[in-house]
Formats: C-alpha cells, sequence, structure tokens
C-alpha cells in the first residue's frame, strides 16, 4: 500500500489505459519521394499524441521495378469503367517486394524522430475482400480473365495489437477472398475500412494535389453527399477512388476526411487540402 492508502499503479495497467483514437494516414505511392525531412517530423510529432495507422500505396514503386507495370495492358477496366491493375500471383510478389523497401525506408525516417513501427501485410489477417468481378475489357473485346482483385468485405481490428502513441503501424493493403486466396485492393478504400474498424476520428488522404479542384477552383469543405454528386459526374482517374473512399469512411463512423498534399497538421487544421464532412 502507499502512503495514501491506495495500491501503486503497475505499468500494466497504465498501459491498458484507453489511448486515444489513432489517426489513419494513407501514403500515395507517388508522393512517398516528395515527402520531405519537415513533412516526417511533423507526423512524428503527431504521432507522440495519438497512434498512427499508415496505409501505403506502390503505384510508382511498381513502375519503377518493371517497366512492363507501365503499359496499358497492366490495367484493366471492368464492364462498370472502373479501372483496376491486371493482378496474378507474380505481381503480388513484386508488391511484396516493393512494399518492404518502402518498409524499410519508412521505418527508417520515423524511428529516427523517436516513433517505433511496424509492419502489416492485410492479408495476415486483417482485411478480407470479397469475390472479384472476372469480366474486362481488353481492346474491344469484354473476356472472362483470372485477376486478383476483390472489394474489402471486412477489416478486423484484433492484429493492430499496440495502437499507442509514439507507435506507428505500416499496412500493405492486400487482403484475402474466402477461398484463401491473397488479393490486390485499392489501397484509398482500404485505409477508410481501417479507419473505420480502428475507431478512428480522421483519415488523412495524402497525395501529390492540394487540393480537391471543381471546376477548377479549389474546394476547402464539402459534405460527403456534395463530394459523391462530384464522383459520379466529374471525377475522374485517383480522385474518384479517393471521393469513394472518404465516403466509405464516414459512412463507417470517421468523423472527417481530408485530403490533400501539406503536413498532417496543416491538413487537420484545414488550413490547406479538402475536408469531408458528413454534414
Amino acid at each position: 500500500m502507499s502512503a495514501t492508502g491506495k495500491s501503486p499503479q503497475s505499468p500494466e495497467s497504465r498501459e491498458d489505459r484507453k489511448s486515444p483514437p489513432p489517426t489513419v494516414v494513407k501514403l500515395g505511392g507517388s508522393c512517398l519521394d516528395d515527402l520531405d525531412g519537415t513533412w516526417w517530423d511533423d507526423l512524428a510529432r503527431h504521432g507522440q499524441e495519438r497512434p498512427l495507422v499508415l496505409v501505403h500505396g506502390w503505384s510508382k514503386p511498381l513502375k519503377r521495378l518493371s517497366p512492363r507495370y507501365s503499359e496499358p495492358s497492366a490495367i484493366l477496366r471492368d464492364r462498370y469503367g472502373n479501372q483496376s491493375r491486371w493482378t496474378t500471383p507474380e505481381v503480388i510478389a513484386d508488391i511484396k517486394t516493393v512494399s518492404t523497401r518502402m518498409a524499410e525506408e519508412v521505418f527508417g525516417r520515423l524511428e529516427r524522430r523517436g516513433i517505433s513501427a511496424e509492419r502489416l501485410l492485410g492479408s495476415d489477417g486483417l482485411v478480407s475482400a470479397g469475390e472479384g468481378e472476372r469480366w474486362w475489357w481488353q481492346g474491344k473485346q469484354l473476356v472472362e480473365l483470372e485477376n486478383l482483385v476483390g472489394p474489402i468485405t471486412g477489416v478486423d481490428p484484433a492484429p493492430l495489437k499496440s495502437l499507442r502513441p509514439g507507435h506507428a503501424h505500416l499496412i500493405t493493403p492486400l487482403a484475402r477472398n474466402a477461398a484463401g486466396q491473397e488479393v490486390n485492393t485499392d489501397a484509398d478504400r482500404a485505409a477508410a475500412a481501417v479507419a473505420g474498424a480502428t475507431g478512428a476520428s480522421d483519415l488523412v488522404l495524402v497525395t501529390d494535389v492540394a487540393h480537391l479542384l471543381i471546376d477548377g477552383e479549389p474546394v476547402s469543405r464539402i459534405t460527403a453527399q456534395a463530394a459523391a454528386d462530384f464522383r459520379d459526374k466529374g471525377a475522374t482517374g485517383g480522385m474518384r477512388k479517393k471521393l469513394r473512399a472518404a465516403g466509405e469512411a464516414l459512412e463507417r463512423g470517421v468523423e472527417r476526411v481530408t485530403i490533400g498534399s501539406a503536413s498532417v497538421t496543416d491538413l487537420l487544421a484545414a488550413r490547406t487540402g479538402t475536408v469531408i464532412t458528413r454534414t
């Protein structure tokens, strides 16, 4: 007993205190090279106060690995107009190769700034996927193809065992389908699903554009409904996927989603970027 008559609190019970909700940050594979030291300094400061969950893309590193990933034949379009990387077991292996290299780089940047980190493959019990589309356009012909891609159906946050300030998880957004196959998923939408499953209040989609643009004008704040309307009528390419991910995150209970190219602190403070909220 202590002098106050209360039992001293053990280290274990202090660790069991409820941590603040994590901040989930999706790092675009195309922008990772452009994030300078001040950006990582800022992320580390934020990570000292809140748990960090980082979900990374791999498009640019994959293209650097082999020229074939830049060829038009590497991308398929389904009958609904959605694009997807043509993914085979060999592509899954290459994704893991470039993701391992990216993880080493990210870990080095974080650990030099006092943030410990660990890597998780989404396919190792974290992310589950449904049956993928089988009919794809090749030229002007719709053909049946085996494509190891699937929509996310759920996230089990149990593998994220150490959600605490001062520590980061880096997730490679592969998934496992009902047949046990390892499949490719969209990184933005994976980040949205992870944010919802972990009770995150914020999802930050870090990309190489400063704002959502509508009619050429930067948008600082927009509701989920207005963003969905623009997604279906005017957005193209990667921004269309980001707006879909934003809507899914908000539906899963995330309070706000921010898209931009600045520091996490500036994006969360709405000093730049585009903030998307339910209302």
